[in-house]
């Protein structure tokens, strides 16, 4: 037999695989992972009949292993009949109702108007925290309703233009109408006895007060002490700054000053001066004042 001329072959070789056997060998390969990853048993189209061959109840095949079954299921009809009864159960099966949402149902109030109320500045003289403490009359307040507060931004309403220095305390209870402070937009303490809240049943007032944090202040630095031996700049402005008294005068140039122009601009003007007559000599004294003496 000539191997040498054969399309794909090679001495020594075996030849190239047909069609046929191409698909045997994919369907061998099918059925070994069909049978690691697919538990037959709880297929619903499978069935083994009395003799002892496999049927698919789906498709009405026959199937002379369990390995042949396996593969029949991952081919191109079992898939299209599983198909097929899938669309044919959807449509026979009856229109099964959306679950009933959970309706909230709204209490309407009618409002009677804004509540009393009562603000009160106070400082901690112990910290120095600057607190407000909030005092609101609910008298007619409506029956198992609290008072409720919240902070808003001052991005967040739309009553004034949007100031970030302020920001807004709600206050809310029905019947009444809600009621916001305008307070200034610090950060707020939110320690246990830096931010409480009080609802007295009995003379249906809300106290509500809280603390601002301190404010750190930012010390101005003025940088490092210069070493020893390094003199600072010379300051910015313009004009003979003050000398320190250890430090000597600069010395003139060789030669003495140079003569200024007449009429330079900085050169005192002296007047011409006249000149003096001179004094006239004392005569001397006569000989006998002085042999007297």
């Amino acid at each position: 037999m000539d191997f040498q001329h054969r399309a794909g072959g090679k001495t020594g070789s075996g030849g190239v695989a047909s069609a046929s056997e191409s698909n045997r060998d994919r369907r061998e390969r099918l059925r070994q992972l069909a049978l690691e990853t697919i538990d037959i048993n709880k297929d619903p189209y499978f069935m083994k009949n009395h003799l002892g061959s496999y049927e698919c109840k789906l498709c009405l095949t026959l199937h002379n292993n369990e390995g042949s079954y396996l593969a029949h299921t991952q081919g191109k009809k079992h898939q299209t009949n599983l198909a097929r009864r899938a669309a044919k159960e959807a449509k026979e099966a009856p229109a099964q109702p959306a679950p009933a949402k959970v309706k909230v149902e709204v209490k309407k109030f009618v409002k009677i108007g804004r509540p009393g109320y009562k603000v009160t500045k106070q400082r901690d003289s112990e910290t120095g925290q600057q607190s407000l403490l909030f005092q609101i009359d609910y008298p007619e307040i409506a029956e198992g309703i609290g008072p409720r507060h919240r902070f808003m931004s001052a991005y967040e309403q739309r009553i004034e233009p949007p100031d970030r220095r302020w920001q807004y305390l709600l206050l809310a209870a029905e019947p009444y109408e809600t009621i916001a402070f305008k307070v200034p937009s610090r950060e707020i303490d939110k320690a246990e006895n830096r931010f409480w809240t009080h609802w007295n049943r009995e003379t249906k007032q809300f106290f509500l007060q809280f603390h601002f944090k301190m404010e750190k202040a930012v010390p101005q630095s003025s940088g490092p002490p210069p070493p020893a031996g390094v003199k600072r700049p010379p300051p910015l402005m313009s004009g003979v700054g003050h000398r320190p008294p250890n430090e000597s005068m600069p010395p003139p140039p060789p030669g003495g000053m140079p003569p200024l122009p007449p009429g330079a601009p900085g050169t005192p003007h002296m007047p011409p001066q006249m000149a003096m007559p001179p004094m006239p000599m004392r005569p001397p004294p006569p000989e006998g004042l002085m042999s007297n003496n």
